[in-house]
């Protein structure tokens, strides 16, 4: 692109304040789904497609370091993070969450959240009320915490749960959501960095081999140093927080299957295909991550687009779930896509693309894939009123997320339907 062509009026604005539609706007009335910007000040490229994935993803293109705005490390990833690395650190750093990509792995966690999930039941089923998204976010802080081996004191799991909810919830505002992200981080951070100290020091239960934190405390650095106690605790939350982040994908598959009660049958079933097949489309469907952003390594040229050294490149996340040239009928709720072809690596991005051993898609993927199968099949398998409530998505809010929570009332496990709830159903006990 020519210089005298750039953008000079600057989008970071709009960028934030037109949410998830902005950006997948303006590229859809580009033929080549590629959008020059200029954002904080600098020129940038905006781009979408699985060739633009592979471009965004090659680090002779595109590095993270200092890509990332600090409120965003402030809040969701932390400072020193693995998102802020390139080259050799990366990929260094990255070998502590590579065995969050082996198959025993994924599914010991499914097996702990959904132990968790299948303690928790009974006791919302003596509840007047259950706030969907905040219950999965304590299941998914017990069960990961028993996985990694990240220990909770009794009636710790809420509070744990609620800060790591508030980290993912306020890296996109600079408002009281913001404010509070910030002030839990520094807890949850301090409180990791005094287990590392534990368990450099031999003590408590954290410190048995193979425990996550026991592997974060050992790692080694490219340069060969240990991680500093902060460092640690910042990995070992970027375990931790990503698997909390489910409960977004709980609440929208909630959203889901009460909107598209035709989809609840065959998940029960228990067929694993479905099951994945429904997760894929929850990721696909609903808004989480709109876009990610990445620095021009050097001068850089796509599709007759130029960007220099330092610019800034954004991927059209949400917008490339949304595509319709990729998907058909994007803004249908079809699970069947998925069975009728799996999706190609860089299509389906909600949590990036490339390669999840080197590059920057996230490693935890995996474990977001097997906890949804799991709890949707589990989902739809409970019973339960959904009493009126907002249950609008703002996308305009980033993360988006059901207004309500997504409330349920008279919960309980199918043909177990308890006698306070017949009562309130007006059913006679005694027959």
């Amino acid at each position: 692109m020519d210089a005298h062509r750039r953008p000079l009026t600057d989008h970071t604005l709009p960028l934030i304040a037109g949410g998830y539609a902005w950006l997948p706007q303006r590229l859809r009335q580009s033929p080549d789904r590629t959008v020059p910007l200029r954002v904080m000040g600098r020129p940038a490229l905006a781009l979408r497609g699985p060739d633009a994935v592979k471009f965004f993803y090659d680090e002779h293109n595109i590095h993270r370091h200092g890509a990332i705005p600090e409120p965003v490390t402030g809040t969701l990833f932390g400072h020193g993070a693995v998102h802020t690395l390139d080259g050799a650190a990366h990929r260094r750093r990255k070998e502590l969450f590579l065995p969050l990509l082996e198959a025993d792995r994924i599914t010991g966690v499914a097996e702990q959240v959904t132990a968790a999930w299948d303690e928790a039941v009974p006791g919302w089923a003596a509840r007047s009320r259950v706030v969907l998204f905040d219950e999965a976010a304590t299941v998914l802080t017990r069960g990961v915490c028993r996985w990694a081996g990240v220990p909770l004191e009794d009636g710790e799991a809420g509070s744990v749960a609620a800060d790591l909810l508030a980290m993912i919830d306020g890296f996109a505002t600079l408002g009281p959501r913001h404010w509070r992200a910030r002030r839990a981080r520094a807890r949850q951070e301090a409180r990791m960095a005094r287990l590392i100290d534990d368990v450099r020091s031999g003590r408590g239960p954290a410190a048995a081999p193979g425990s996550l934190p026991a592997r974060a405390a050992a790692h080694r650095d490219a340069d060969g140093g240990l991680l500093t106690p902060h460092t640690a605790a910042v990995e070992l939350l970027n375990v931790v927080r990503p698997t909390v982040a489910v409960s977004w994908f709980v609440a929208f598959a909630a959203h889901a299957l009460h909107r598209w009660p035709g989809h609840r049958e065959r998940l029960r079933d228990g067929d694993p295909a479905y099951a994945t097949a429904f997760a894929h489309e929850v990721r696909r469907f609903y808004p989480f991550a709109p876009f990610l952003g990445g620095r021009a390594a050097r001068d850089l040229t796509w599709r007759g687009h130029e960007v220099p050294a330092g610019g800034t490149v954004l991927l059209d996340v949400f917008g490339q779930n949304h595509d319709e040239d990729l998907w058909g009928d994007p803004y249908a709720f079809r699970p069947q896509r998925f069975l009728e072809r799996p999706p190609e690596r860089d299509e389906l991005i909600p949590q990036g693309g490339s390669d999840p051993r080197t590059g920057h898609r996230c490693p935890g993927e995996g474990v977001t894939v097997g906890l949804l199968e799991s709890l949707a099949v589990r989902l739809a398998r409970l019973e339960y009123e959904v009493p009126d409530q907002d249950l609008r998505i703002s996308l305009r809010r980033i993360p988006a997320r059901v207004r309500s929570g997504f409330v349920v009332t008279d919960v309980h496990e199918t043909g177990r339907r308890p006698a306070v709830a017949a009562a309130r159903a007006g059913a006679d006990p005694g027959h």
